[in-house]
């Protein structure tokens, strides 16, 4: 099974607007994990813009579920994760005039900070994830860290306005898949999936997780966010039946011969 973790910034997004309580993160995340959810992510920005530090300690203390931390490589912000121990932490980049992540972390350039703060979570007990684009260079950079997991940023093939881009985009994802399976590393994806453009993700080879956020809570809007999050849970779901199977086999042997 595929597993979902739900992204609830834009529940904070919402909150902050007003700068009351209510919508409530928290309660956001419990009703998505009754919707199927398998982990909660979360971003803590180092402009506080949607989550802030105390809606991730509520978490870690009564959520009784997995949380998932984006974070930045920022010392600051590597420190309270280390005091806090989130289930996963993934190291994103993060600028601060930018919208929602535009990118994969440059780990080739960063690696000097990268490698001691991913080797730090480590030996807290928490599993490291390097958010990176499907990018050959930025992949075998991972493998001079201590994590074992990449989430692949998957921005270019939401974006992607027809089908031989996004097939284009596609093709690059999967021999970044096949990358990660011949080299140990779990494989995660996320960034702008929707209920529209997830199929052709369910075909990376041994994908084990996606996180979504924007997509379900836009949805949440018009449905209830428990709703929302089990339409996304069902889609998923699919992934186990024997068509995507057949064709997961064969975007494997497909991206091997185009390797060979």
């Amino acid at each position: 099974m595929i597993l979902l973790g739900v992204n609830i910034d834009h529940v904070a997004t919402l909150r902050n607007a007003r700068g009351g309580a209510d919508p409530d993160p928290l309660l956001a995340a419990q009703l998505a994990l009754l919707g199927g959810a398998s982990s909660i992510t979360v971003h803590l920005r180092e402009d506080r813009r949607h989550i802030r530090d105390r809606d991730v300690e509520l978490m870690k203390e009564k959520l009784g579920a997995p949380l998932n931390l984006e974070m930045s490589i920022d010392y600051e912000i590597a420190e309270f994760a280390l005091r806090i121990a989130p289930d996963q932490a993934t190291l994103v980049p993060e600028r601060r005039e930018e919208v929602t992540t535009e990118a994969g972390i440059d780990v080739i350039r960063n690696l000097k900070r990268i490698a001691p703060i991913s080797e730090k979570l480590r030996e807290k007990g928490i599993r490291a994830v390097l958010f990176v684009d499907p990018d050959p260079a930025q992949l075998h950079a991972c493998l001079k860290t201590s994590s074992r997991a990449v989430e692949l940023h998957t921005g270019a093939y939401a974006r992607a306005v027809n089908e031989p881009e996004r097939r284009k985009e596609l093709d690059r994802l999967v021999k970044a898949a096949l990358f990660c399976a011949e080299n140990g590393l779990a494989l995660h994806a996320g960034h702008g999936l929707s209920y529209h453009n997830l199929f052709g993700i369910l075909s990376l080879p041994g994908l084990r997780e996606v996180n979504i956020g924007h997509a379900i809570v836009a949805r949440a809007l018009f449905t209830g966010l428990e709703r929302a999050v089990r339409e996304m849970r069902e889609l998923l779901d699919l992934a186990a039946t024997h068509e995507f199977i057949e064709r997961r086999r064969s975007f494997t042997e497909e991206g091997a011969r185009k390797e060979r």
